[in-house]
C-alpha cells in the first residue's frame, strides 16, 4: 500500500491543475523541468517503476530560489537511494515503492533523504486500493471528493491542486526560472474546473550511476494508518497533504524542518472511493474501463449516483488524452465522490474525448 495509481491528466493540464498560493498569497502556476514533461506519461493504471508528476523545491535545482518556490518534476516510482552503488537500479533488493511514517528516522534509505529535505508531493487523479473478501480481493479507486465546477465558494481557500491558471503552454523551465504568478484576470479566467488531483506526500533522491550518466529521480509514498472510512478496505493509506497551506508546509524545507514536517503526516478521512473491476489487477490494462465504478454483488449497471455521473463525464471527455505507459490503449481519466454521493456518473458519461498529450 500505495501499489497502483492513476494520473491521466496530460503534461500541460497538470500544471494547470496544480496550481499553488505562495506564502504571500500570489497564486501561481508550476512549470516543468525542462525535458521532464516529455518523460510523463498520463495512465489509468501506473504500477511502481512507471514515472509520476511530482512538485518539489525550487530550491533543489537553484539554491537563489524562494523557499516556496514550486517546480513539476517526472520521477520513477520506487525510491533508489544515492548511496546505492550497482550500475543498474533495478538490481535493489527491496521494495522501496512505500515508506511508512513511522520508520522514516529509523531507516537510513528515508532518514537522509528526509534531514536533506528531499520531500516531494506525489500528483495522481486517485489510488487504487484492494479489500479481501474471502479468497477474493474487491480493488477500489480512491480520491478526494469532487467539487462540480460553479459549486466553490470563492472566500475560501482552494485546495492546492483545484485552482486553474493561465492558459500560456510554456511550461517548462530551466533550473534558474520560477513559476509565473497569476494576475487575478488570469486566475479568474483560467480556473482549472477538471479533476481535482490527489496530493500525496513523499520522499525522494538522486541516484547517479557509479560510472557515471544521468542521474534518476525517484520517489517513495509515505503511507499512514488509514482513516476510518477507508479501514475496511486496508489498514495503510498514502499519507495525504489537504489545501495549499499544508503542500507548502511540507515542500518548504527550508522554512520546515524535519520534524515539524512530520507532523503533518496523519490520517485524514477526507477522501471518498467506489468499486472498480478487477481487470486493474493486471498493470498492463490501461483503458477508461479500470476507473469506472462497478457494483461487485451485481452484473447490473450500478445505479448512478450524482458522483459516478461527474465520472463518466470526465472519462468520455478524456478520449483526448492518450495514455501510452505500458500500453498502446488510450489513456485518461480520474474519479469522484463514494458510492454513497451523488455525482460520479456525470464525469463518466461525459467522456468521449480524447486525451491531450501535448
Amino acid at each position: 500500500m500505495c501499489g497502483r495509481t492513476a494520473c491521466t491528466l496530460a503534461p500541460d493540464e497538470v500544471s494547470r491543475a496544480c496550481a499553488y498560493k505562495s506564502r504571500g498569497g500570489q497564486r501561481r502556476r508550476p512549470r516543468w523541468r525542462d525535458g521532464d514533461a516529455d518523460k510523463y506519461q498520463p495512465s489509468y493504471n501506473k504500477s511502481p517503476q512507471s514515472t509520476s508528476p511530482v512538485l518539489v523545491s525550487q530550491r533543489h535545482f537553484n539554491k537563489e530560489a524562494p523557499g516556496d518556490e514550486c517546480v513539476l518534476a517526472s520521477m520513477r516510482w520506487g525510491l533508489v537511494p544515492a548511496w546505492f552503488r550497482d550500475n543498474n537500479p533495478n538490481k535493489m533488493q527491496y521494495s522501496t515503492n512505500n515508506c511508512r511514517s513511522e520508520n522514516i528516522l529509523e531507516k537510513k534509505t528515508y532518514k537522509d533523504p528526509l534531514v536533506k529535505g528531499q520531500r516531494c508531493v506525489i500528483l495522481a487523479d486517485g489510488f487504487y486500493e484492494w479489500q479481501k473478501t474471502g479468497k477474493d480481493k474487491q480493488p477500489f479507486f480512491i480520491y478526494f471528493p469532487q467539487t462540480p465546477s460553479g459549486d466553490k465558494n470563492k472566500d475560501q481557500d482552494e485546495p492546492a491542486t483545484s485552482c486553474g491558471n493561465g492558459e500560456d503552454s510554456e511550461a517548462a523551465c530551466s533550473p534558474g526560472e520560477g513559476s509565473p504568478v497569476l494576475t487575478e484576470g488570469e486566475e479568474a479566467a483560467e480556473e482549472w474546473t477538471g479533476w481535482k488531483l490527489l496530493t500525496m506526500a513523499g520522499l525522494f533522491d538522486r541516484w547517479t550511476p557509479p560510472d557515471g550518466g544521468e542521474p534518476l529521480y525517484t520517489y517513495s509514498v509515505i503511507t499512514v494508518n488509514a482513516s476510518p472510512n477507508l479501514q475496511n478496505i486496508h489498514h495503510r493509506m498514502p499519507a495525504i497533504l489537504d489545501g495549499d497551506e499544508e503542500v507548502r508546509r511540507w515542500l518548504n524545507f527550508g522554512e520546515v524542518k524535519c520534524l515539524d514536517a512530520l507532523k503533518l503526516l496523519e490520517s485524514k478521512n477526507s477522501l471518498t472511493f467506489h468499486p472498480v473491476s478487477p481487470m486493474v489487477n493486471n498493470s498492463r490494462n490501461n483503458s477508461p474501463e479500470c476507473l469506472q465504478p462497478v457494483d461487485p454483488n451485481s452484473k447490473k449497471e450500478p445505479k448512478p449516483t450524482a458522483s459516478s455521473k461527474m465520472m463518466m463525464s470526465w472519462l468520455e471527455n478524456s478520449g483526448k488524452r492518450k495514455a501510452t505507459e505500458g500500453t498502446d490503449e488510450p489513456s485518461r481519466d480520474s474519479a469522484e465522490n463514494s458510492l454513497k454521493s451523488t455525482g460520479l456518473q456525470q464525469w463518466l458519461q461525459g467522456a468521449s474525448k480524447k486525451p491531450r498529450t501535448k
